[in-house]
């Protein structure tokens, strides 16, 4: 397909790339069913949507299977994929699955500013993190405590013992967590979490937990350069307890320039249309496969997979069987 209309346009999937991490746990496989690479792991995420230099995913569905992501925004140009606020040619966001058999190191990310100023080919990185599933007794760490002062911080920071300033979550499935940029930031073993974040790799690694580890660089300077003091908000967006038959849409990050989130819990058909958000429209399947009817024809998101809706796409429907309720996040620009 050389030439594409609003009519050839469908929900696109893509082939996840697998990344090993020394933490990396067992929940891609033993939970979530994903037949991981043959080399040896732990694969610690799953990077199912990016589209990064050296890292484009690869559409696997339909017409334009095994394309690239840029590709395909090429042919299209950035409008018609991503929307009325395109600002970029490559795809803003990325989606990832994180997987953790130990914890993650304590990491802070940049904001726009603090990129500027560090230079080096930082990135600013927001993102968000959605529980798929916890270990009981596994903690989700994001920001400061309010009553922590600075210098308590500084003080502890080389030491495990930081976590006693932490703002510490027990980890939920159905939780949610806004890391702005600035909030330092960790995840527990035994967490399952989606991720959705700017398109961005830039991490500044402040506490490894004791770990020596040395393919895994410690940034104190830079990172110290972007924790944002000031910032005590708690994280935290608790996961709804209501089990109503009837079709809810819940907003999780509404107020970020970078990305909007909602849950969405569905018990019956859930008519929708990009045109509603001028904007792309991104549909994870959280607890189970999920078909997205347009235009009569039907694409099958399969459970924890995260499907790409054009901003030019149009109309389309969730389609939801009365006896099978369906949560999915839908994400937008």
């Amino acid at each position: 397909m050389t030439t594409l209309s609003k009519n050839d346009l469908y929900p696109l999937l893509f082939e996840p790339m697998y990344r090993r991490t020394s933490w990396g746990g067992v929940k891609l496989a033993n939970v979530l069913n994903r037949e991981l690479p043959a080399e040896e792991g732990p694969f610690g995420e799953a990077w199912d949507i990016c589209d990064r230099e050296g890292a484009e995913s690869v559409i696997s569905n339909g017409p334009l299977a095994g394309k690239t992501l840029h590709e395909f925004c090429m042919m299209l140009g950035p409008s018609y994929l991503i929307g009325d606020m395109a600002r970029e040619t490559r795809f803003p966001l990325l989606v990832k699955i994180i997987d953790t058999g130990e914890r993650i190191p304590l990491q802070v990310n940049p904001d726009e500013d603090a990129a500027r100023r560090i230079g080096n080919g930082a990135e600013p990185k927001t993102k968000m993190w959605y529980v798929l599933d916890a270990e009981p007794g596994s903690k989700i760490m994001v920001g400061i405590r309010a009553n922590a002062t600075r210098h308590r911080f500084l003080e502890l920071l080389s030491m495990p013992d930081v976590e006693q300033v932490l703002q510490s979550f027990d980890s939920v499935a159905g939780d949610a967590y806004f890391v702005n940029a600035g909030r330092v930031h960790s995840i527990d073993g035994g967490n399952l979490v989606l991720d959705i974040q700017q398109n961005s790799n830039t991490d500044y690694l402040l506490n490894d937990w004791g770990r020596p580890d040395p393919e895994r660089e410690l940034h104190i300077e830079e990172g110290l350069r972007c924790i944002d003091f000031i910032d005590r908000t708690p994280a935290r967006i608790t996961g709804v307890s209501d089990k109503a038959a009837r079709n809810r849409k819940y907003a999780i990050i509404n107020r970020c320039p970078q990305f909007h989130c909602d849950e969405l819990r569905l018990a019956s058909d859930w008519p929708d249309t990009t045109r509603s958000t001028r904007s792309f429209h991104l549909l994870t399947a959280v607890s189970g496969p999920v078909d997205v009817e347009v235009r009569g024809a039907v694409t099958t998101i399969p459970r924890s997979m995260t499907a790409l809706l054009p901003a030019s796409l149009g109309e389309y429907v969730i389609r939801v069987k009365p006896t099978e309720p369906v949560t999915l996040i839908r994400t937008t620009h």
